[in-house]
């Protein structure tokens, strides 16, 4: 018997309806330390800021000034918004121009996509202690996609209610059927030599709002 025909013999009984379940250990830490909710949104925004994530801190009255300053200082002329974004995030009207608004349709093509300037959106929640923060394609964050062609992405975390510790504390909170998305910093990766090249599978410049009392 090849060694082809045995991994392929496991495969076959692990499928089977009758294979008995196997235990899965699941006594490693599910946190390390204890963490005020301002400790935990500190140690966040200290990892986002480690991984070349752009970090703002701001509250809901200070956020739309703000995501329309950042779209100005980008030079944005059109953003793509979801659905479900708060319409106070991007007022029609104020002291800044806010760009074009691109809507999230399920007909755009990849090349309009790569179009657009910004993608504003929120988030389901961010992991304090790997710098994460995960879209689950809901309301307020739209398809997948739209976060992963245009090359300029603010998304808005509300702390401390959406930051949790750890990612064995982010797993049960999220729904596995749904399209999730990780983030932890912008889209980089490395080549042979290291040198680290950014912006190849997602965009290049990633800005995290944090909202909350400051």
């Amino acid at each position: 018997m090849s060694s082809k025909d045995r991994i392929l013999g496991r495969i076959r009984r692990a499928l089977r309806d009758d294979a008995p379940a196997v235990e899965i250990p699941r006594d490693y830490l599910h946190v390390h330390g204890a963490r005020t909710p301002a400790q935990r949104v500190d140690l966040l925004a200290a990892h986002l800021a480690e991984y070349r994530a752009v970090v703002h801190r701001t509250d809901e009255e200070g956020l739309p000034a703000l995501i329309a300053r950042l779209l100005a200082e980008r030079g944005a002329r059109s953003v793509l918004v979801p659905p479900g974004l708060p319409p106070h995030w991007l007022p029609a009207a104020g002291p800044i121009r806010v760009p074009d608004r691109v809507p999230d349709r399920a007909a755009s093509t990849p090349y309009e996509l790569d179009r657009v300037d910004s993608v504003v959106t929120g988030c389901a929640l961010a992991v304090a202690e790997t710098g994460t923060i995960v879209l689950d394609a809901g309301p307020d964050q739209g398809r997948r996609r739209i976060t992963l062609v245009p090359d300029h992405h603010i998304c808005v975390v509300r702390v401390p209610d959406q930051v949790v510790d750890s990612i064995p504390q982010a797993l049960p909170l999220l729904d596995p059927t749904r399209p999730l998305t990780w983030i932890s910093g912008p889209s980089a990766t490395s080549d042979i030599e290291l040198d680290r090249v950014e912006g190849v599978h997602g965009p290049r410049t990633l800005e995290v709002v944090l909202v909350g009392t400051q």
